[in-house]
Parts: C-alpha cells; structure tokens; sequence
C-alpha cells in the first residue's frame, strides 16, 4: 500500500513539473516554452480587436462600424495570406537577404517539432502562429490613417498588396534568417521597424493620396465613444505583454526583463503625454493618457529585450512627449488629415524607439551594447534600419495605392462620406433609434399597462 502512494506522488509530481519532449531530430520541445507562446499568441491575437475598439471610439459614431471592419476583416485576410504564402515568404531559405522562399508554402515542411534556426525548443508551427498575430495586427494599424473615408474593396486590395510588397521582405529581412538588416546587426526585438515605422508611414502616405476628409479643419471631428477607445487602449496594454514577452520565445529570464520593460514605459508614456498635454493645453484628459500608454509601447517595442527597466524609463517618457507633440503641434502645422494618428504614434513613437534601442541597448540583458554602453555604431546600424523601412514604405504605399486606384475607386463619394461608411458602404448602424425602428408601439403599450403618460413625438426624433 505504501508502495502505491509513492507511485502515485510520483507520478502527479512528474505531471506537473515542465516537461521537454524529444523531437524526431533531436530537437527538444519545452512544454513550459511552448505553454508560454501558446498564451503569447493568444495575447497579441487580442490586441486587434483591442485596436478596433481603440479607433472605432475615436471615430464619429457614422463610421465606427466600418472602422472596427477594417481591423476585424483584417483577422481573417492577414491569417489565410500567411498561412498560403507569407510565412514562408518572411521566413524560408533567403534570397538576396530581402525575401525568403516558397518551399513553406501553404506551411508545407513546418511541422510540430522545432526548427533550430528560429524556435529551438517550441513546434515550428507554433513559432509560425505568433508571428502569424503580428501581421494580423500591422495592416489594421494603418487603418487608422485612412479612416472615414477609404473605399471597403480598395482598402481590402491594398492591404493584401501591401503584405507582399512591404510586410514580408521587411520581416524577413530583420527577423528572417540571412535578412541583410539582421546581418548587418540591426536590432528590433518584436516590431519596432517591421510592424510600428512600417504602417505608421504607410499610413501618413496613403492618407496624403486620399486627401484630407470633407470638412477636416472647419467641422468638429470629436470622438464620439470615448469609453470604448480607453477600453480598447487597456486591451492592447494587456495584449502588449504578449506581444513584447513572448518575443524572447521562451518562459525565461528575458521575457521577464521584456515584461517589466514594457509596462514600465507604457506607464511612462502615459505620465508624459498627460503631463505634456496638462501644460500645453491647460488641461489633462483620459484620451491623452491613452494615446501616452500606446506611444510608450510603441517606443519600447524594438528596445524590449535588449534594454534595462531604468532605460525603458526614459525611452517612454520622451516617447510620450515627442508623439504628442507630432499629434498635436505637427499635424497642425503641416495640415495633413493622419485620422486616428497611426503615423503621430506608430510613424513617430517607432522611429524614435529604434533609434533609442541603438542609445540605450545593453550586453547585459540581450548581449549587444549600445552607444551609452561604449557602441556609438550600434545608432548608425539603426539608422539604417529606420531608413531602409521609411523608403520601402513610402515608394510600395505610393505605387501600390495607384495601382490599386485603377481598378477601383479609392475613396467614397462626397454623398457617402455625409452619409457615413457605416450606411453607404454596409448597410448597418452601430446605433440606430429604437423608438424610431419600431418599438414605440411596445413602449406604449408598456407605458399605458403601468399607467405612465405615453412619449410623444415623432419616430425618430
């Protein structure tokens, strides 16, 4: 009998205790690893409806249904392109260092076992689904710069475009294996480049093609749900965790380090903005504090893992700063119509993380140092990456938008736009008028049964 306890003790400490699992090569498969990325994915996946929510508040309430579209359609477009041809576009056998091959297409060859070259103790197929959520999300930032105004095919026809022509060499070329910027040692750890520099500038582009919306600068264009936008801020905060943690790709010391790192100039950015914006405009609002806690994340992305908590500090806190002055004072003066600012906080904020990577990065936390550390080259090499990123985005975005314009028209006629895309392009309403769609009859009737007067008016009214 006392045999059997023992083996029962033992085998429920060996379930659960993390547990590594030998793959047909040798390769080892970490269940704790894998548990971790499982989540991690999991996490960034949630960071696009989060974002929807964020634009969708920011909008005028005629348009917030075909904003929240633009991010959710994106769920279902990005995932099919990535599993057909992306993945193995981004990170198969390189070609030239700019583009990897097509011998993963339709995820033929990635497997469950781990392909030392990217994921040494997590499935091959696992490592492709989280980076799979990172281009989910990437189109659907830019859809805050084209917003109110953008034509549903067009806007559909670009973005798949736009994920050939942009998102996949760029990715392969930082992250993928034989990438020139990689080689070159150019250091992003989840994003800064290929995901944030990338759509904010294709965003700025793209919304000086389309031209600024019908009566920017002379009708008030307020956020009509300002509740939903703080939502959708907290969701991608949450989410970030996932996003910038889970690129160490393993439940480890550096994932910890790229956790803190993250909340820490999150909670900067937020700080700066409002304090920013307190003393510029007298007054502190909760949509200024959110966009600070989004432009903080942003600065932090590509520093994540390879910066200290003190360091990612500072990176926040002149994020916060530096985009809310392009939101507010840039955008101004230069009159451009970027709707829900990606570019004033992806454009901007990535920019200056990037840069602030090659400032701050230390040998101690992801081995490579940077200029405060005695690698004044190390800013050079991310300069490069910046440059190397804006020009792709500027030169594809322009050539990609007047391609796409020929077969379709790129923005809403004047009538629509009045309308609001929600109608024009839809047919729906987030908020229709219930007394005027009718349920008057039974709030009558209701009113009449508990001897209260009865509304009057029109239905509609």
């Amino acid at each position: 009998m006392k045999r059997a306890w023992v083996l029962l003790l033992a085998i429920i400490s060996m379930l659960a205790l993390p547990v590594s699992v030998l793959a047909e090569d040798g390769a080892v498969v970490d269940t704790g690893d894998t548990s971790f990325i499982i989540l991690s994915a999991a996490l960034v996946f949630l960071m696009t409806p989060g974002l929807a929510l964020f634009y969708g508040g920011m909008v005028r309430k005629k348009n917030v249904l075909s904003t929240v579209m633009h991010s959710f359609i994106l769920m279902g477009v990005s995932s099919v392109l990535w599993v057909l041809i992306g993945f193995s576009l981004a990170f198969g056998t390189d070609h030239a260092g700019i583009i990897g091959s097509l011998e993963w297409i339709g995820l033929s060859g990635v497997g469950m076992e781990p392909n030392g070259d990217y994921s040494s103790t997590i499935p091959f197929l696992l490592f492709m689904a989280f980076q799979m959520m990172f281009t989910i999300i990437t189109p659907a930032i830019i859809s805050g710069s084209v917003a109110e105004r953008m034509r549903f095919p067009a806007f559909l026809g670009f973005m798949v475009l736009w994920l050939l022509v942009v998102y996949y060499p760029l990715a392969h070329s930082v992250w993928g294996v034989g990438g020139f910027l990689r080689e070159m040692g150019a250091l992003d750890f989840a994003g800064g480049t290929v995901v944030h520099i990338s759509s904010g500038v294709t965003g700025l582009v793209a919304a000086l093609i389309l031209g600024k919306r019908k009566g920017h600068g002379k009708e008030p264009m307020a956020p009509h749900q300002l509740p939903m936008t703080v939502l959708g801020a907290g969701l991608l905060w949450f989410g970030w965790f996932g996003f910038n943690a889970g690129s160490a790709l393993g439940a480890n010391g550096l994932a910890a380090m790229a956790l803190v790192t993250t909340n820490t100039s999150a909670a900067a950015g937020a700080l700066a903005w409002m304090a920013t914006e307190w003393i510029h405009r007298g007054k502190p609002t909760i949509l200024g504090a959110a966009s600070g806690a989004i432009a903080g994340l942003v600065a932090i992305t590509p520093g994540a893992g390879f910066v200290t908590p003190m360091s990612s500090l500072i990176i926040g806190l002149v994020g916060g700063a530096i985009c809310y002055f392009g939101v507010s004072v840039l955008k101004a003066k230069l009159g451009y119509d970027d709707s829900l600012d990606a570019f004033g906080c992806h454009g901007i904020g990535g920019i200056w993380g990037a840069l602030a990577t090659g400032i701050f990065a230390s040998a101690s936390v992801g081995g490579t140092d940077g200029l405060l550390y005695g690698n004044a080259a190390q800013v050079g090499i991310q300069a490069i990456g910046v440059a190397v990123t804006i020009v792709l985005a500027v030169v594809a975005t322009f050539v990609i938008m007047k391609l796409v314009g020929i077969f379709t028209p790129l923005r809403v006629t004047a009538e629509e736009e009045e309308t609001g895309l929600d109608i024009s392009l839809h047919g729906e309403e987030a908020y229709p008028d219930f007394i005027g769609s009718g349920y008057l009859p039974t709030i009558v009737s209701a009113a009449k049964a508990v001897g209260v007067s009865a509304p009057s008016g029109q239905p509609g009214k």
